[in-house]
């Protein structure tokens, strides 16, 4: 027995009012990286009245709610993150954020709105259902360590035989859904790099050793790592993102400091990219006269789509979008994701979720300020959390 497709998409048309307003009451008050008091407060009390073995606390903010039916059943994990960035958002909407310097710029408020919304569907459904669920709220996904590993270490994939997750995505449309098997997602490392010179007067540049320069040749050369060393057909991206150095227009500064990120999708790429970025930084050092220190930190493993998990939703998801919106196979993409700590230790899948209206223009993209999504494409983040559970056969 098995709740119909037709039920789950009425039933998810119903919710749709209430998780619109979760969504934007998460959007005004976000909060970052294990400081989701207030959000998961929130989440805990709208499960709570679902009945369910509500646990809190977990990985400091995390929520975890468990729907049994029986111990001899499997039992299946939908996971949603709650974090917002450390950023200011960019709106005239009513529902922008109202803390400065923070802002849900991702679609992770959307993300925990559609899961309450779903279990609520899966515990009005419950009768017809043929496994245990488990509902995963979790913190801190933006940054480094994530708040996945320390989830996992807490048990959260105990008796779990399957993950899924989703993810709003700026650059397609409501209604769409996109997905890849093998590698999805990226590991996301950074680096920190520090050029230490000799500090002196800006109108007497040939007594110092100008770290400035050294940084900005750096930074160039640094380009043609993807663009000649590393072959057009893989996958791999170096971006520096921060330059900082110098206090005042007339003084050349003692040292810089550059930071960025480097996206790979395999070990053997990583270890490339790390030690051609050590190559080109210590000869830049070299040509003028300056010291440097390079930190690479290893980001979150790749998240990689199972076999059997990826058909699973293939075989969904013509139940609840036309055939030429089912995108498959997409490309994968060189963003990162901690979601990648669950599939590597059981099987799962993660999909991508068109989030802008038909009617307007492809909206900015993730952490931009002024990202968004139409609110209409929750209904289809539902339907396919609940058709997960609901039509496990």
């Amino acid at each position: 027995m098995s709740g119909s497709i037709a039920e789950i998409k009425e039933l998810c048309k119903q919710e749709m009012n209430d998780v619109i307003a979760i969504r934007r009451q998460i959007h005004m008050y976000p909060e970052t990286g294990f400081e989701e008091f207030e959000t998961a407060k929130l989440v805990a009390e709208q499960l709570s009245k679902l009945g369910l073995n509500v646990k809190t606390g977990v990985n400091q903010t995390g929520v975890v709610a468990d729907l049994d039916i029986s111990a001899d059943k499997k039992r299946i994990a939908l996971r949603a993150d709650m974090d917002a960035l450390d950023m200011d958002e960019v709106s005239t909407k009513p529902y922008a954020s109202k803390v400065k310097g923070k802002a849900h710029m991702c679609g992770h408020d959307s993300h925990t709105a559609m899961l309450i919304g779903a279990a609520r569907v899966i515990c009005k459904l419950k009768d017809k259902l043929n496994v245990n669920v488990r509902f995963i709220f979790q913190p801190n996904e933006e940054q480094l360590p994530g708040g996945a590993a320390g989830m996992i270490e807490e048990g959260v994939l105990d008796h779990v035989d399957e993950i899924y997750g989703l993810h709003v995505w700026a650059e397609l449309f409501t209604g769409q859904f996109a997905i890849c098997k093998g590698a999805a997602l990226a590991q996301p490392d950074t680096f920190d790099i520090e050029i230490s010179g000799k500090g002196g007067h800006a109108a007497s540049p040939h007594e110092t050793n100008d770290p400035i320069v050294a940084g900005a040749h750096f930074i160039t050369m640094a380009q043609t790592i993807i663009s000649r060393s590393v072959d057009p057909l893989d996958h791999a991206v170096v971006s520096i993102t921060r330059f900082h150095g110098g206090t005042a227009d007339n003084v050349i500064p003692e040292k810089v400091k550059i930071q960025g990120t480097v996206r790979t999708f395999t070990q053997e790429m990583r270890e490339y990219i790390k030690q051609r970025m050590d190559d080109i930084l210590s000869g830049a050092a070299k040509a003028f006269k300056c010291d440097y220190s390079f930190s690479f930190t290893n980001g979150f493993p790749v998240t990689r789509n199972h076999e059997k998990n990826t058909e699973k939703i293939l075989k969904l998801l013509p139940e609840i979008a036309v055939k030429d919106d089912i995108l498959y196979p997409y490309k994968p993409s060189l963003g990162g994701e901690d979601f990648g700590y669950y599939t590597q230790k059981i099987p799962g899948c993660f999909i991508v979720l068109g989030s802008t209206s038909r009617k307007e223009k492809i909206m900015p993209i993730a952490h931009h300020p002024e990202f968004d999504i139409d609110e209409e494409c929750m209904v289809y983040g539902m339907m396919l959390h609940a058709a997960i559970i609901l039509r496990d056969l």
